[in-house]
């Protein structure tokens, strides 16, 4: 019988984010991976990949010229992924774009929310191994609950709704590792699944289930 084709999956180049590990990541896991800022590669690949590091208002303004492409890929059935600042990315707005020197900045708003950064008594960017606890069922996320997961993050989502959690992680208190919108075809990690090891594997392999 013929081998299927590998799904196509388009990795976002907007000028942030580390590509080539996650690319790297992307194809261990099975994907064929187009690097792009092109709109119209993102409509034709079986999904698209929203990468980031660094500060939200620098992510959203470099973002600008692809944002409306972004939605028409969250309006149809074609999963978009969002990792660490991509992640953020997705929601309404921002603590971070409040800050000296960072400008206002509105997400996606692909799921309502803001990203809040953590109180006092919290060493920040919190940096490390934590461990993954399933709130809500998801394909992304099977076979992770009780799993580890690499983080460095400053901020993290707070969803208007709870239903958008996926999976929590602890620091000191509980905050959103995964979080989708309403019908579950937009997502994100607050951590790095190419930093991850077998865990990030795992979601990665899941995600392009998802696109096949």
């Amino acid at each position: 019988m013929p081998t299927a084709d590998p799904p196509q999956v388009a990795l976002v180049d907007y000028g942030l984010g580390n590509l080539r590990s996650v690319t790297r990541g992307l194809e261990r896991a099975g994907a064929m991976v187009r690097l792009t800022d092109d709109p119209d590669v993102f409509e034709a690949s079986d999904g698209v990949v929203l990468p980031g590091v660094g500060a939200f208002s620098e992510g959203m303004e470099n973002a600008a010229p692809i944002r409306d492409g972004l939605l028409r890929v969250a309006a149809s059935p074609t999963p978009l992924f969002g990792i660490c600042l991509g992640m953020q990315m997705l929601l309404t707005s921002s603590e971070e774009s409040q800050g000296v020197g960072q400008g206002d900045a509105d997400g996606l708003d692909l799921v309502p929310g803001a990203n809040v950064r953590f109180g006092a008594g919290r060493n920040v960017p919190h940096m490390g191994w934590n461990e993954l606890e399933v709130r809500r069922a998801h394909p992304l996320v099977a076979g992770v609950d009780g799993e580890y997961a690499y983080f460095v993050h400053s901020y993290y989502a707070a969803p208007e709704s709870g239903d958008a959690v996926l999976v929590t992680a602890d620091y000191g208190d509980r905050f959103p590792a995964v979080i989708a919108n309403e019908d579950g075809s937009v997502f994100g990690t607050q951590f790095h699944p190419e930093k991850s090891g077998a865990t990030g594997l795992r979601i990665l392999e899941n995600f392009i289930e998802l696109c096949g």
